[in-house]
């Protein structure tokens, strides 16, 4: 099983509310229902647990996919790519990473 973790902040000029917005009513049930994803997650930092000051991200998400090759023919749905394209217009050069359990 692979995790992708994308840490990223909003873009300036979009509010909080319009990209949670989003996200509960399009960008969470449309990739928890593919196939090749077996949960999706979005999360909202809420501070540092050691230091002080603001975490470097705003949010996280975190994708749990068992099947890589078959998460990559997902990607390829024109609802996946719409997606896409309106989280591009949220998030400011979001950061994703490919992860694996050791």
């Amino acid at each position: 099983m692979q995790t992708v973790i994308v840490l990223f902040n909003l873009k300036p000029g979009v509010s909080r509310e319009e990209y949670e917005a989003w996200a509960r009513a399009s960008d969470l049930p449309v990739v928890n229902a593919l196939p090749s994803v077996d949960r999706f997650e979005v999360l909202k930092s809420s501070g540092l647990l050691i230091g002080e000051g603001k975490p470097p991200y705003d949010y996280i998400e975190i994708m749990r996919i068992p099947d890589m090759a078959a998460f990559g023919k997902d990607l390829s749905d024109p609802a996946v790519q719409a997606g896409a394209a309106q989280f591009q217009q949220y998030a400011d050069n979001p950061l994703f990473i490919l992860t694996s359990a050791l």
